[in-house]
């Protein structure tokens, strides 16, 4: 039996049981509603969703909200755990370290280090732009509240989507303290605990608490034979509470969480590999001609066996530059068979497949994983006046981060590089040519010595951020109370992420690129016999190769890819609601903000293979550009009402209105390469010149209506919850990989859904709950972008191709031009690749073509056809999601008692990008886990045994495609395997 078919059997099997012990309980239940056991009730979490404590389904917002208890009772350890249990909430990691929080649809799909998320995380109460709450697990929480809808008012800027609070456990006046130990597969460690210490009655308290998790890793490397993906993670947390007056009440709190591991960013990379024509234009065409049209990943199904091939990688830009004369070594003795190419004309991934275990890679790298956070917290409340509250919340932030990977995690051949021993000198007449792959070996700086292709990328990254919030709130007994408030966000980052390739090193060596030298930081020997010395600020015109290792790199080298993000943001807000009561059961809630956002981004070009003489403007070195500015003033709020009639079937309903207004800032575009803008000779164009795009990207804006109910039945043992929302979205940022560099765009889309939870006590033993979510998007009528897998549209006159090494993107050509210009090579003797490099319009090697192409022959300047995107769905946004659990309880003698959870969650399938290709088809998925524990209460004991994701599924949770000139593979993510562990917690 497949494990979709078994995942669906448990969820008919959990429905079914459901309902046979709601038939069963129903009567007990409705004897039970005039007069309830206390403990017959639905627990009721107190909440600050409106920057206040109140119950729950007192408040008019779809919220979902946990205390620790709830957490461990449903085995939600961490962020990624909170979908299981809220309707319309999905999650998966991205690409670049990231994470995709998804709520009604809305979440985070833009990729720029300006980008604010969607989902405001807010750790007690302040929101952190850079945070590591979702790589840590939760500890020692209070409780953690999702918001679900724009949150225009109080949480303000960012919060389209909603906001997640996580509040810490606050000091007591009582001293207590818990411990908790457990071991599970992959030899899992954890130990977690607290300590509460009164340190002068209830003027002053301390509170100590703590995680740590080690764990050998989820997936394997065939290639090292390691397991990776692993985990060595700790959070620590000081809390000092302190009330020196009845009037003032606050907490001073530290957090300090990290972590040092190999965690992976993405484990499995894959590729429906792209063979190429075998013929064009009547003429059959050589390997190196193929691969000019082919992709190197087809536009298929993911779930297709295909899709665990590996790239066409003779379709690769520098690779082709290394078959096609473009780089070369040397020649050879004879003086008559010519050139000798860096790589032999063969696929360097060899057409291999590879295992089909989303969890098993074939790297010649293992991942790397540091990361470092601090929060320093002070948070104070002032009574001013009776009734009348000042609130002051200050925090602080710094956070650190590396992480380096395998860049394509699948099987590479070895011996693809030429050997260059005993070659003449290509420049040089009568020398020799250095010997830069003796025996087709070449060690390059920074990865090595190997004979095949590697490559390895680093995201190195270091942010801080300075809060402060003042708010001052009513609790009159009268109609009228408000709440009052400012604050001001000061956050600075600098990112760089980076890509090695040693083909790419490799080739800045040889003579095609600057004369070929054994010494990274010496041009070859010149006509004149010289060989002067290359710096990263010379004109040389040699290519400044980084001498350093890997872990020692100075950052100028011009043989990888180097993105430095510079990035600050400074926001000031003022904020008010205004609650009215018209009647005791009537209230009207207005509320309004303005919010001043000012972003400074500063471009730092690429310049791979970039040198003072082939379109750059220096040899080596990052020169910075002019900084982009950016600012927006936006109102935002919210207004509604909310009733809480007396109806005769329920106990407690409120139904409320409201409409929303959310916004979230604009941003900078990464900058693409950074080539010279100077004429290459007098009369001609720059020897490059790329398709130009925004420098920046709009705000988002969102009109949100929503309509709800919350109601207690049964006499307390019954909460059932609805809501309907219609969203109007503007200017949704969604992103993808182009010349090396993503370019967001903006899209207006429609929004509906409907969103139903429950929980049901029917005894004071059994508890069952219920989420369902539907939602719907469409993307508004004109809606079209490029789309990088499928540039023609199905136009079967044109192809797509490949350009020089100097062009990262693919472009769209007529056949019929091919045709021609195969011709004219047939004509002249030439290979049938010659002049190929030179059609993808934006290198000068166009100006000599012969014949040129015409406009007609290069659609959108050859970017290709546009998508028509109307009416399509927003990314990672599954049509339902569904939740069911149960919680027993089963008293036994000597005051101890034994539990069973279990819970079935399921989401329907998606896309994961807004063209709806076959390739960003996402299938629906299902998650089991269970849970069964043995407590004595009394003695704060308890033993505990686990199954996470008990069939051992490993759907695709969300993908990421990467650029043209690397084939357009796609990073796929997926859930943690099945974990059996066991616990014992003793609290005293």
């Amino acid at each position: 039996m497949s494990q979709r078919i078994r995942a669906r059997a448990c969820w008919i099997a959990g429905v079914s049981a459901v309902a046979v012990i709601l038939s069963a309980g129903l009567a007990q239940a409705q004897g039970q509603a005039a007069a309830p056991a206390k403990s017959n009730l639905v627990d009721e979490v107190v909440v600050t969703a409106q920057r206040k404590e109140e119950a729950a389904q007192d408040v008019p917002i779809a919220i979902s909200a946990f205390s620790q208890e709830a957490l461990d009772a449903a085995k939600i350890e961490g962020g990624p755990d909170l979908l299981k249990a809220i309707p319309n909430v999905s999650f998966t990691k991205t690409n670049f370290s990231g994470v995709n929080l998804t709520i009604r649809g809305i979440g985070t799909q833009a990729v720029s280090v300006s980008t604010d998320p969607g989902v405001s995380i807010n750790f007690n109460g302040t929101a952190f732009i850079r945070n590591r709450f979702f790589e840590q697990e939760f500890f020692d929480v209070e409780r953690v509240e999702v918001l679900r809808g724009p949150q225009g008012t109080l949480y303000g800027r960012n919060a389209t989507a909603g906001a997640v609070n996580i509040i810490s456990a606050r000091p007591t006046d009582v001293f207590e303290g818990e411990i908790k130990g457990e071991v599970g597969d992959y030899d899992s460690r954890r130990l977690s605990g607290f300590v509460n210490i009164p340190l002068s009655g209830d003027k002053l308290d301390l509170r100590l608490a703590g995680a740590s998790t080690t764990r050998d890793g989820f997936a394997e490397n065939d290639v090292t034979g390691n397991k990776i993906d692993g985990r060595d993670l700790y959070s620590t947390r000081v809390t000092l509470g302190f009330k020196p007056v009845e009037t003032v009440r606050g907490a001073l709190i530290w957090e300090h969480f990290s972590e040092n591991d190999s965690r992976a960013r993405s484990t499995k990379q894959l590729c429906t590999r792209d063979p190429g024509p075998q013929a064009m234009g009547g003429f059959t065409l050589s390997p190196q001609a193929s691969a000019f049209f082919s992709q190197g990943c087809l536009n298929a199904s993911l779930y297709d066996d295909a899709a665990y091939g590996t790239p066409n990688g003779l379709s690769i830009p520098f690779v082709l530059a290394s078959v096609t004369n473009t780089a070369v070594l040397g020649l050879n003795p004879d003086g008559v068979s010519g050139p000798v190419n860096l790589m032999k004309v063969t696929d360097p991934y060899g057409g291999m497949m590879q295992s089909k275990d989303l969890r098993r890679i074939s790297s010649i790298f293992d991942p790397k994983y540091r990361a470092k956070a601090d929060v320093l917290e002070l948070n104070v409340d002032i009574d001013v006046a009776p009734n009348l509250t000042l609130t002051s919340q200050t925090a602080y932030n710094r956070d650190r981060y590396f992480s380096s990977e395998d860049y394509n995690r699948f099987n590479t051949m070895p011996g693809v590089f030429n050997d260059s021993t005993g070659l003449d000198n290509a420049v040089v007449p009568g020398a020799p040519a250095p010997n830069l792959t003796p025996g087709g070996v070449y060690c390059d700086p920074q990865l090595g010595c190997s004979s095949t292709i590697a490559g390895l990328d680093q995201v190195r990254a270091k942010s801080r951020q300075f809060s402060q919030e003042l708010r001052l709130s009513s609790a009159f007994d009268g109609p009228v109370n408000f709440s009052l408030g400012g604050n001001y966000t000061d956050y600075r980052t600098t990112e760089d992420y980076y890509v090695f390739f040693n083909i790419v090193s490799a080739i800045a060596q040889s003579s095609g690129y600057g004369n070929n030298s054994l010494d990274p930081t010496k041009c070859g020997t010149s006509f004149d016999g010289s060989t002067p010395t290359i710096t990263p600020d010379g004109a040389t015109g040699c290519i400044y190769i980084d001498p350093h290792p890997l872990d020692q790199i100075d950052g100028l080298g011009h043989n990888y890819f180097r993105s430095k993000n510079i990035y600050k943001v400074k926001s000031a807000a003022v904020f008010g609601e205004l609650y009215y009561e018209f009647a005791p059961d009537l209230k009207l809630t207005a509320g309004l903000r303005y919010t001043r956002d000012r972003k400074t981004f500063t471009p730092v070009p690429t310049q791979v293979l970039l040198s003072s003489s082939n379109g750059g403007t220096v040899d080596g070195g990052y020169p910075i550009g002019d900084d982009i500015k950016q600012k927006w003033g936006a109102v935002t709020g919210r207004v509604g009402l909310d009733w809480s009639p007396k109806l005769s079937f329920t106990d407690q309903t409120l139904v409320y209105a409201f409409y929303n207004r959310g916004y979230k800032g604009g941003g900078a575009n990464p900058p693409a390469i950074g080539y010279s803008d100077e004429p290459f000779l007098p009369g001609l164009p720059p020897l490059v010149q790329l398709t130009s795009y925004p420098d920046t990207f709009k705000p988002e804006y969102v009109n949100a209506f929503e309509l709800g109910a919350k109601n207690t039945l049964l006499g307390g043992a019954l909460t059932l919850n609805g809501a309907a929302f219609y969203y109007d979205y503007k200017g949704y940022q969604v992103s993808q990989i182009q010349d090396r560099t993503a370019i967001n765009e903006n899209f207006d889309a429609r929004i509906w859904g409907l969103e139903l939870e429950s929980a049901w006590r029917p005894t004071r033993d059994l508890r069952l709950t219920v989420n369902l979510g539907y939602q719907g998007s469409k993307l508004a009528d004109g809606s079209r972008s490029i789309d990088v897998e499928n540039r023609t549209q199905g136009n079967t006159d044109f192809t797509v191709m490949k350009g020089s090494p100097f062009l990262p993107s693919n472009c769209v050509v007529s056949k019929s031009y091919v045709a021609s210009l195969l011709a004219t090579n047939a004509v002249f003797g030439l290979p049938d690749y010659a002049s190929l490099s030179a059609v993808c319009p934006g290198s000068i090697l166009g100006l000599f073509l012969f014949p040129a192409p015409t406009e007609a022959d290069l659609p959108n300047g050859g970017r290709g056809f546009y998508a028509d995107v109307s009416g399509h769905s927003l990314p990672n946004q599954p049509k339902w999601t569904q939740s069911i659990s149960v919680d027993y309880a089963l008293p036994l003698s000597g005051g101890w008692v034994g539990g069973v959870h279990g819970d079935v969650y399921h989401q329907s399938q998606s896309w994961a990008r807004v063209y709806e290709d076959a390739i960003d088809k996402l299938h629906g998925w299902y998650n089991v886990n269970l849970r069964l524990t043995l407590a004595k209460p009394d003695d704060g004991l308890e033993f505990e045994l686990y199954a996470k994701n008990l069939l051992d599924d490993t759907p695709i949770t969300g993908a990421f495609i990467n650029s043209d000139d690397t084939a357009l593979t796609t990073n796929v993510f997926t859930l943690d395997p099945r974990m059996i562990g066991a616990s014992i917690r003793k609290r005293f």
